[in-house]
């Protein structure tokens, strides 16, 4: 492809995604929905520019798959999840990019779509019919803060933020689960323990972690023996660990349960021991 095939192309995909086509230096982020033999592809945007004022374009494809019984390993790390979902606080899915976390948050807010369940995103990654989502347009001055000031409003059961990625964020998910609300979100880190540490740095104190993280969840996307793949969580509240324990991690080890669950995978004939020996420290 030429450099001005790959600069329309980008531009078209900008369009769509609603990026301004004039800036090529900035980051810039992007959602667009379209349609494939009956299918909704869900495509997520970052765009950024090089100091030799070429731009790169990365698309994400986000398939909106709720997980059911044969996409999981373990039928009580499914249940011990939407158990926590009952209860109101925060959940928070951490895990590499592709892992399925946002997947496996949608999963669970659709559990509860008989409740009030709001999101706010940005972009919005799945579009989802039956909850109410606002997206960041920081042109409109529509920020997370005004957002979730417009949002506690209404009286949502659930809200879902899309990632928790900054001090911003951060300060709005846990003012969200401290209002009252079940808050689910994503994070990135290495590990369960990962999670908690992740937050302190963002400017979150122990004592607001203490009160609203009701449960922590790790999560691969492990193939299997059958030529799929399916999801291992790695599950944690801060009744299972303590701080010293927290602080401690820091070489990203995992929880021994998670080595057990591996094993017992492996006894049971889904996994190799090769991807065991993969995965074995997330």
């Amino acid at each position: 492809m030429s450099a001005n095939q790959a600069i329309h192309l980008i531009n078209f995909f900008k369009f769509k995604a609603d990026m301004s086509l004039s800036e090529r230096r900035r980051p810039q982020l992007g959602a667009w929905t379209y349609e494939q033999k009956g299918h909704k592809i869900f495509c997520r945007f970052s765009s950024v520019g090089t100091f030799l004022d070429q731009e790169s374009l990365v698309i994400r494809f986000i398939y909106p798959n709720d997980f059911r019984n044969e996409n999981y390993f373990q039928q009580q790390q499914f249940s011990q999840i939407l158990t926590a979902c009952k209860r109101r606080g925060l959940i928070l899915f951490s895990g590499p990019m592709g892992s399925g976390k946002t997947t496996a948050m949608y999963t669970f807010a659709r559990k509860l779509q008989a409740q009030l369940v709001m999101t706010i995103e940005d972009p919005v990654e799945i579009y989802e019919p039956n909850f109410l989502q606002l997206q960041v347009n920081n042109k409109a001055q529509m920020t997370y803060e005004r957002l979730l000031t417009a949002a506690l409003r209404l009286h949502p059961d659930v809200f879902v933020i899309g990632e928790i990625r900054n001090e911003q964020t951060a300060a709005i998910a846990i003012k969200a689960a401290l209002s009252g609300h079940l808050v689910l979100s994503t994070v990135h880190a290495q590990n369960v323990y990962g999670v908690f540490l992740r937050l302190i740095n963002l400017g979150v104190s122990k004592y607001d972690l203490e009160q609203t993280v009701q449960l922590v969840s790790y999560q691969r996307l492990i193939e299997t023996t059958a030529g799929s793949a399916k999801v291992l969580f790695d599950l944690l509240t801060l009744n299972q660990t303590s701080w010293d324990e927290i602080r401690q991690n820091k070489r990203g080890v995992m929880t021994d349960e998670w080595k057990k669950n591996l094993t017992k995978c492996v006894q049971k004939g889904e996994i190799t021991v090769a991807a065991k020996e993969k995965y074995l420290f997330g």
